[in-house]
């Protein structure tokens, strides 16, 4: 049996390399990028989906990716190649928040169509129209267009259209009038181009919740393939099959603890949003940013920080100790949140001191209840909603843990949020400074997005809290009366 050299062999393995790069973009991606690129879970998914458009089926693909985790150079720099190579008749258009980027995925592509189709596909670069922004195919129709948002592409036509990071920064996202300009853009022009057929792709990291993504799913009549890809997994039918909590990309560094030390870093909006594409929805009509106060424990912290007057230093004693818990797993499903915190009253004025706030199930509620009250043995007072979960927590708890007090609250979730907004309006309400407790900042998110935000277990802990506090603070002669019914 004859023995093949190693250069042979090579020979052998860049062949079975070519064949499968001129039929499968999962193949070629890396085959272009000349062992500079690596796939992971995600970049697979997406060269899947891929695939099918290269095909030819026509596809509406919304790709939502955390920064620097190869969307771009799996995407636009390089899929136009392969999809002209296999339909050189078609054509292409790139669309970028500048001119310059737009460039750039033109010249990569024109680049690696010029080096690799006529080995793969028996075509080749045009030698009349090769320019970096608008290059086409000897001797076919196909080609490719880049172009700024809002740039000409008059009398252009797209089989395939991609738009790939519209927005530029975190200004412009939260611009109205930006976020206007790039919806006219793809109404009246960008919808405008497509073809009979033709496939579109609109790539994102997530700024704002009334990006082109958001209002595409929101009036777009096309059926979207949306591939929601958050930097840590937080569903159980998580695209990938991931765990919740599972980190997107370990093998990049993005694993458990850079995702914990990137969310203190740049906050819990940020955080959902850039890195979660979850952005914050629109502000609530409730509680107010503006109304947020802070607390610290100490003067010398004030002038670490350099904090102005308005953050107080926390009283040494209180007039009253509480806990307030709201418990919304499900018997059969621990990925719901669970949150708990511990609330004190001083005169006028509420302080939030503690907080525990995770996914649970029922035994691990328990144990969070009975540690929250030996830490914290002056709240005496652990107030749960006796509604369903609740109910259960209650039964458990009662012959174990003193001073648990069922709440049957009066009204809906929104009632009891604008019971309480007037005492964050006045100024009495004061929540640890973000400096010293991080998980602060999703409290205040949650606060200031109710009603409109996913999730609202912090809300209705902090309204249950500061309802009983302020009531069993209210004119005893009053209650009298109220109990009375006169």
């Amino acid at each position: 049996m004859q023995t093949l050299s190693d250069e042979e062999m090579s020979a052998l393995a860049y062949e079975a390399e070519k064949e499968l790069s001129r039929h499968f973009y999962r193949d070629y991606v890396q085959f272009v990028h000349h062992g500079h690129y690596e796939h992971y879970r995600h970049t697979e998914l997406i060269c899947d989906v891929l695939q099918r458009v290269a095909e030819g089926e026509q596809l509406s693909i919304l790709i939502e990716l955390p920064p620097r985790h190869g969307k771009s150079m799996t995407v636009t720099e390089s899929f136009p190649s392969f999809y002209l190579g296999k339909n050189p008749d078609k054509r292409v258009i790139a669309a970028a928040y500048s001119d310059g980027l737009a460039t750039k995925f033109g010249r990569l592509n024109r680049n690696k169509f010029n080096e690799f189709s006529h080995d793969l596909f028996d075509v080749q670069l045009s030698d009349s129209n090769a320019a970096t922004k608008d290059w086409g195919i000897q001797d076919r129709r196909g080609g490719m267009i880049s172009t700024g948002i809002g740039g000409s592409i008059t009398g252009q036509g797209a089989d395939l259209m991609i738009i790939d990071d519209p927005i530029k920064n975190i200004k412009e996202a939260m611009s109205q009038t930006i976020r206007d300009n790039i919806w006219d853009e793809w109404e009246a022009t960008l919808s405008t181009r497509l073809h009979d057929g033709a496939s579109v792709i609109v790539i994102m990291t997530r700024w704002h919740e009334d990006d082109l993504i958001g209002r595409l799913l929101a009036r777009s009549p096309r059926k979207w393939i949306r591939l929601r890809l958050p930097a840590i997994a937080e569903v159980e039918n998580d695209l990938l099959g991931r765990e919740i909590g599972e980190p997107l990309c370990p093998e990049l560094g993005f694993d458990k603890q850079w995702a914990k030390d990137k969310k203190t870093e740049v906050g819990s909006r940020t955080w959902a949003s850039l890195f979660q594409q979850r952005p914050a929805p629109a502000g609530g009509n409730i509680f107010k940013r503006e109304w947020i106060r802070y607390y610290v424990r100490s003067e010398e912290q004030k002038r670490q920080w350099g904090l102005s007057d308005n953050v107080i230093v926390l009283p040494i004693h209180f007039d009253k100790e509480v806990q307030s818990w709201d418990c919304t797993f499900k018997a059969t499903d621990t990925s719901d949140f669970v949150a708990g915190g511990v609330w004190a009253r001083k005169k006028a004025q509420y302080f939030l001191l503690d907080q525990h706030h995770a996914r649970m199930g029922f035994a691990d509620t328990l144990k969070a209840i009975e540690a929250m009250s030996d830490k914290w043995p002056q709240a005496r007072s652990k107030y749960i909603e006796d509604k369903a979960n609740g109910s259960a927590v209650i039964e458990m708890l009662q012959k174990k843990i003193s001073g648990i007090i069922p709440v049957n609250p009066d009204g809906g979730k929104e009632a009891r949020a604008h019971a309480v907004s007037p005492l964050f309006e006045a100024g009495n309400v004061y929540l640890p400074h973000p400096n010293m407790c991080p998980w602060v900042n999703d409290v205040i998110e949650e606060l200031v997005s109710f009603p409109n935000a996913a999730h609202d277990d912090l809300v209705d802990m902090t309204t249950q809290a500061l309802n009983q506090l302020y009531t069993n603070n209210s004119n005893p002669l009053e209650r009298i009366r109220k109990w009375a019914g006169f």
